[in-house]
């Protein structure tokens, strides 16, 4: 569909039409009218004036065919499919060479994840195509739909079409590089780039482009100057400085990379990562005092970034200031008590102040959020042998063997667990498996369960498997 370019005429259109809402009072609009005021208002996302633009525009022009594709839309977006497919077959019987019924057809097929037919549709609509950028459109929908199926080379190829046809086309050669990224050619993306930019060479989006594949490639000088040509074509391109100062973080030339970081902030607002990076150069070049000011204005930009809580958490704990580390890990828990990394941090710490009831809290809400490393289950375990609650680390460790079905520090703690709660025949099941998996961990024996060794059956047990 085709729209006019009147900056002016349109705002007219618009004022009118929303005049005429506020009065009630029925107006006249051209059909093109009505199409620039849809168009205009689901750019903007305004949903439901699009629809009432639409039911007048219908109402004063029954037999449009663009103001009825504009309807299909609106019923795609709600999910009435089948609404939709009864309109685009009537509009196919009236213009069986319209692409744009091909295009909405597409779009159908797509929203009910018929990609493979969707492309279909959009290779007949390329056909019948006459207009350059009518095919660049095209060639990006259809490598879309390969995205959805998740067929990258195929996508690559549609990508790179558009570009072939529109070189500025900056989200082609974003998902150009994706695909390229996707499919683990750092070199074919480089070589690409380079090609691209023989013709384009002041592109800086290329040039940021090239830089992050030779970062991923740990070619930091080679990145450096991509981006360098980055900021020479674009010297207020946020993003060239902040992976510059990546590079040069990875070079360890910390004072630089705050210098690129800085720039960042004097370009646009303080980015959550520019503060947090800055923090962890401070940190490198041992000033504590504006690592942690740089972790805390992180957190205060962004409370819901992760790695900032992290940060100045670990900062803390390395310096055994394990109180301050609490204080913190304790605040980002009370943001978001759903972060597995929170949980585990906030165990190890109430674990290192000998907070046992808390650590064990900590691990438990760690595994009950996904986290099943070993350590995680045998951590808790020793927390509640420590806090005599026996029943509840049996029970933990049922759970960890069904991840973890030949590991000896699970048997041995089941084994010593079991002899504890006087339960002879399990005790004596897992202490042989363990002594099967592993002869030379039985000092877990001796750390958890001291008086279990006395005993004569567990003597006898660890003697013969020494002796076999």
């Amino acid at each position: 569909m085709e729209y006019s370019q009147n900056e002016n005429y349109n705002n007219m259109s618009l004022t009118k039409f929303e005049s005429m809402l506020k009065t009630n009072d029925v107006l006249f609009f051209d059909s093109d009218e009505f199409e620039n005021i849809i168009h205009h208002y689901l750019e903007n996302g305004k949903i439901s004036l699009a629809k009432k633009a639409i039911k007048l525009g219908l109402e004063q022009h029954p037999s449009s065919i663009n103001l009825r594709l504009f309807k299909i839309e609106i019923l795609v977006i709600e999910n009435k499919f089948d609404e939709a497919n009864d309109i685009l077959e009537e509009l196919h019987f009236l213009e069986p060479n319209n692409e744009e019924i091909y295009i909405q057809k597409a779009n159908v097929l797509s929203k009910q994840d018929e990609h493979q037919k969707a492309i279909s549709a959009l290779l007949i609509a390329l056909d019948l195509s006459e207009s350059p950028e009518g095919e660049s459109d095209l060639y990006g929908l259809i490598g879309m739909e390969y995205l959805f199926l998740e067929q990258f080379e195929n996508a690559l190829i549609y990508f790179q079409k558009c570009l072939e046809v529109e070189p500025t086309d900056y989200a082609a050669l974003h998902n150009v590089i994706y695909c390229f990224d996707f499919l683990d050619k750092n070199q074919e993306a480089i070589d690409f780039l380079n090609a691209y930019l023989d013709i384009n060479p002041y592109c800086e989006v290329a040039w940021h482009q090239l830089g992050r594949q030779y970062f991923a490639l740990k070619e930091y000088e080679r990145a450096n100057s991509a981006f360098d040509f980055a900021i020479i074509s674009d010297d207020t391109f946020v993003g060239a400085y902040l992976e510059k100062g990546k590079v040069l973080e990875k070079q360890k030339k910390y004072h630089e990379a705050i210098e690129n970081y800085k720039i960042t902030l004097a370009l646009e607002d303080p980015t959550s990562f520019a503060l947090l990076r800055m923090g962890y150069c401070y940190e490198k070049l041992g000033d504590d005092d504006l690592a942690v000011q740089f972790f805390n204005q992180t957190v205060e930009e962004d409370p819901l970034l992760d790695k900032g809580w992290i940060a100045i958490t670990k900062f803390y704990n390395k310096k055994q200031n394990y109180q301050k580390a609490l204080h913190y890990i304790k605040k980002a828990v009370n943001i978001d008590g759903d972060n597995v990394l929170y949980w585990k941090l906030y165990a190890q710490i109430n674990l290192r102040l000998n907070f046992l009831e808390e650590a064990e809290e900590g691990f438990k809400r760690t595994i009950e959020l996904g986290n099943y490393e070993i350590d995680t289950w045998i951590n808790r375990t020793d927390i509640l042998i420590k806090l005599g609650e026996y029943e509840a680390a049996i029970y933990n460790l049922l759970q960890a063997i069904e991840f973890y079905p030949e590991s000896a520090e699970i048997e041995y703690r089941l084994g010593g667990l079991y002899f504890k709660t006087w339960e002879q025949e399990k005790g004596r099941y897992h202490l042989k498996n363990a002594l099967r998996l592993n002869i030379d961990y039985d000092f877990i024996l001796d750390e958890l369960f001291p008086n279990i060794l006395n005993r004569p059956t567990v003597k006898a047990i660890i003697s013969s498997s020494k002796k076999s």
